[in-house]
């Protein structure tokens, strides 16, 4: 890959990077987007897969290493394509190394405890990646929009104030910060997708028969609550973003480009730290001269 190729991949990867949230405004970022005409299909395509690729050499050395991880969180709105974007940008790494843990509705033993409670459970051990299909973000998200969901919580009635969400996007900050300390890579994709884009990919999971059990009528209720959920959103990014923790407002209208800024923003964090497999010191050399030894029928 030529210093300019790399160049290229890199500049559209950052161009959707938040890493400080002062001013942000999800409006600055169009779910269309792909990168002007600077990119053609057929480069993308031939960058995807070179991401791909490096990204599955780059878990192995992140493996073979085992002094960080690395947390990958995602959120978007319904049909805005994580699973597949998931599916896709690590298609080639090693699912021993890998682990993914889709959030749903927080059951009765999660309810009786504090709301990060499950994810911690769910964090990647050093060596490994760590996938969270939607996360603790969702508590600043769903609920703040449906902040009925608190009554189910068992908060004591003094804690439930008007500043709550203000107050978990603070903790949240906090233990991001704190995961980078003890050498947790995070970085946080938020998949932008436009109501109309989704209405067609709704209209798709009515439409083909394949596709029917992805249908949920639930999702036709939040739709009516968009511009809540962008706004919460908005908050979101702007209270958490930095560098230790970036996210990245990724345009989701169209998938192939989602993968391709996905799989760059991962292949650019696992290069930035320099990863390498364990030198041997004089000890294991010497065992494993030995061991050559036994394997030729020398000893």
């Amino acid at each position: 890959m030529t210093n300019d190729v790399k160049r290229l991949e890199r500049d559209i990867v950052r161009r959707y990077r938040v890493e400080g949230g002062k001013g942000f405004r999800l409006s600055s970022v169009d779910p269309g987007d792909t990168a002007g005409p600077a990119l053609a299909r057929q480069e993308a395509r031939d960058m995807l897969r070179r991401g791909v690729e490096r990204a599955a050499a780059l878990q192995e050395r992140l493996y073979a290493e085992d002094r960080r991880s690395l947390l990958l969180i995602f959120q978007a709105m319904d049909a805005a394509g994580k699973d597949g974007t998931i599916k896709h940008v690590l298609s080639g790494v090693n699912p021993q190394g890998v682990t993914v843990t889709s959030f749903k509705h927080p059951e009765a033993t999660a309810l009786s405890h504090d709301f990060l409670w499950r994810h911690v459970l769910a964090l990647p051990e050093r060596g490994r990646i760590g996938i969270h299909n939607r996360s603790w973000y969702e508590e600043v998200l769903t609920v703040r929009v449906h902040p009925e969901i608190l009554h189910a919580q068992k908060l004591p009635p003094d804690l439930l104030t008007p500043r709550i969400f203000d107050e978990r996007l603070q903790d949240i900050a906090g233990f991001e910060r704190y995961l980078a300390r003890q050498g947790t890579v995070i970085l946080k994709f938020f998949l932008h997708l436009s109501p109309d884009e989704q209405r067609r990919r709704l209209l798709a999971r009515i439409d083909e028969p394949d596709k029917n059990w992805k249908f949920d009528m639930g999702d036709l209720t939040e739709r009516l609550r968009w511009d809540d959920y962008m706004a919460a959103y908005e908050a979101a990014i702007r209270a958490t973003a930095a560098p230790h923790a970036p996210w990245y407002v990724v345009p989701a209208d169209n998938k192939w480009f989602t993968r391709l800024v996905v799989a760059g923003a991962i292949v650019e964090a696992l290069e930035d730290l320099d990863l390498r497999f364990p030198a041997a010191d004089a000890e294991t050399r010497a065992a494993l001269m030995t061991a050559r030894a036994v394997l030729d029928g020398k000893e």
